[in-house]
Parts: structure tokens; sequence; C-alpha cells
């Protein structure tokens, strides 16, 4: 009975008042979603029962769910909204509702709070520590019980929160995953010398990035529409984000791709367009235009997002093209900056699972050139180390 009032006491134990209290478990929540890779971090050793509040249950449990769905993040917009769905019938739990409402003012006032790296690097030993706290609470029925086993198991589980999940590739012991085929969902260019086995081997792959280089005004436009009016005769939904063209006349480019009829004669021939539109079946097309260098990585995540929600799942984006989108970081080198842009489109195709076409200035000996290389990728070759595919 001893080892029962010991575990009975120590569970007891306000853990949370002991340097982790309400403030700190707030700050955690709040340096999940304003840092998504610190989120996915801590997505593989958090449970949202370790918060001691039921308002930080509540969204932690939302925010992991919407990242199981779809291996993404929500936005704190799109979590809001998606929370103020759920809780809007009148059944809802009133008082978790107000609690709600007051922590994401408390978090509006306090955007950058100046001890969020304190309470990151702490993070790890606050989920130990619940992670404990819940074994010992476990335990005490399972002493009583006299199931010994099972409290020896509780607690090496709660000592390995922070551990990786899987140790690795064994590899002798997983030789048959090695020779499985992996299924590769691709869009194809439509460009047979390029779709063929030994070049693309289909097409773009689902998560990858692809990247066409050539100078001014050869057609890299052009190009990308061709990728999106490709996917758009297989049934596919695009998302073309331009970042120079107008989303008209970015419309009439596809139009013009599609019916084989010169975007000078489109108006004149509008009733051709619109009965070949009538005859053939396509899939879905989203433009969006942004001004140049005013949308990062973040503005089209935080967009396709929004598309989600209006039930548009895209299938392939486009983007015209990344070299004019805003970095999200600030460096002296023009350079770092293009290869950040870049490592977060590789990012973004990844946790959509979509294939990601974009296209990149060449240098100025790229221009001259009479086969355009890596070597002459303007600015950044960092820009090729991170893609898939450099056409």
């Amino acid at each position: 009975m001893g080892s029962v009032k010991v575990a009975a006491a120590v569970a007891n134990t306000n853990f949370s008042m002991i340097g982790y209290g309400k403030a700190f478990q707030e700050k955690i929540f709040q340096g999940m979603a304003t840092d998504k890779e610190w989120a996915q971090q801590m997505h593989e050793v958090m449970s949202p029962d370790y918060f001691d509040l039921k308002y930080l249950q509540y969204l932690t449990s939302h925010y992991f769910k919407y990242f199981d769905d779809y291996r993404c993040f929500p936005t704190m917009q799109l979590l809001i909204q998606i929370v103020r769905d759920e809780l809007a019938s009148d059944t809802a739990d009133q008082m978790l509702k107000d609690q709600i409402v007051a922590f994401l003012q408390r978090m509006r006032m306090n955007q950058h709070p100046e001890d969020l790296p304190y309470v990151k690097e702490k993070s790890l030993q606050f989920c130990k520590r619940q992670a404990f706290k819940e074994a010992l609470t476990n335990a005490v029925e399972l002493v009583q019980g006299e199931q010994f086993e099972e409290v020896v198991d509780l607690m090496r589980t709660a000592v390995s929160v922070g551990m990786p999940q899987s140790i690795g590739h064994e590899f002798f012991n997983d030789v048959e995953a090695r020779f499985q085929e992996i299924a590769r969902i691709t869009t194809p260019t439509g460009i047979p010398e390029l779709d063929q086995k030994d070049v693309l081997d289909g097409g773009l792959g689902r998560g990858e990035l692809g990247v066409v280089v050539a100078p001014t005004g050869v057609g890299k436009s052009h190009w990308l529409v061709n990728m999106g009016a490709e996917a758009l005769r297989r049934g596919k939904t695009v998302v073309h984000y331009t970042f120079e063209l107008s989303e008209t006349l970015t419309g009439k480019r596809y139009d013009a791709n599609i019916t084989d009829i010169p975007v000078s004669d489109l108006i004149d021939k509008k009733e051709e367009v619109l009965k070949h539109y009538e005859d053939n079946e396509y899939g879905n097309l989203i433009i969006k235009y942004y001004p140049c260098r005013s949308a990062s990585v973040n503005t089209i995540r935080n967009h396709l997002e929004k598309l989600k929600l209006r039930n548009y799942t895209p299938s392939v984006v486009i983007i015209d093209y990344a070299d004019v989108m805003k970095s999200t970081k600030s460096y002296d080198a023009l350079r770092l900056e293009l290869q950040l842009i870049y490592e977060e489109l590789r990012q973004l195709a990844a946790d959509f699972n979509v294939p990601v076409w974009t296209a990149s200035q060449s240098n100025r000996s790229g221009a001259s050139a009479d086969m355009v290389g890596l070597e002459n990728m303007g600015e950044s070759y960092g820009k090729a180390q991170v893609s898939d595919v450099v056409l």
C-alpha cells in the first residue's frame, strides 16, 4: 500500500505550477501557431491532453487533426473558422467558447512574446513531465490490481517522450521494402519526349517541384500555361498564380492553348470558343494574380487553404514565376532569398501533395548560350539543388 500512496501523492502534485503554468502553456500553442516547422516537431512528441487547460486541449486537437488530414497546419484564420463552425450550435459549451475568444484576444495583444524562445527550449521538458504525470495517475489503479508489467510499460512510454518514433530503416530486416515498387502519381507534360520512362517517367509527380529555365522573352510563361492546359485536358484542378500578367490575359492564353485559336482572334471567335467548351470536358482552373514581389510562399499556402474550404482541391499548382516572389526572410544576398523561396515551394508541394511548376530566369551567359544548363540559372545555383526537375 505504501507504493500506492507514493504514486498517488506524486500524481496529485500540481506539476503545472512548477514553472509550467497557464502563461507558459498558452505560449506553447502560440509558438506552434506562428512557427509551423516547430509545430511539426511538437506534433511528434506532444498530446493535446498534456495541456491542463481545456481550451488549449481543444484548439491543439483541431490543429493537429488538420495536420494529420492534410499534412500541413492551418493558418490561425482558418483554424478560427473551423472552431467557430463547430461551436456555432446552441448546445455548444459557452464557457469553452468564451475562454477561446479571450485567449485569442490575448494572442493578438502580444503577437511576438519575447520569452517564446525560452518556452520552445523548455517545451520538451514540459511534455516529458506531463507524460510522466499522466503515467503516474494511471499507474495507481494498475498497482492496486497488481498489474506491474503494465505499470512498467506506462513508465517506459512516458520516459521515451521526445525520442524518434522510428529508429530508421533496418537494412537487413527490411529488405522487402526496398524492392516494392512505389506508385508515383504523375501529371504528364504532354510532350512524349519528356514524359517517357527514362526522362520524367510519366511527368511531374506529386510533391515534386519542376522548374523551366530560360532567358527573358523566350516563352517561360507560355510553357507554364501549356503545363496547366495539359492538366486541364486530363480533368485535373489547376491553380495558376501569376505575378506579372493579369488574370484575364493569363486566361486568354489558356483559351488559345486549349482551342488552338490565337489570342488576337479570341474576341472575334467568341462563339467558337464557347462551343468548344460546351462540347468538351475539362478540369477546373483558378487563376490568381498578386503584384510582383508582394506574395510569399505563405501567401500561396493561405490561398490554397481557402480554396479547400470551397471544395477546390488542387491537382497542379503553377507559379509564374518564383524569382519575383517575396522571401519570408530578409538576407543581405539575393541568392539566399531566392534559394529560400525554392526550398519553401518544394515544401509546399510536399505538404499539399501536388506537383508545382514554376520558371526561373537564366543569367546573362544563358541569353547567348545555344543550350541553357544548370550553370545558367540566375543568381542562385541553390534553386536547382532543391528542385526535382529542371528543364
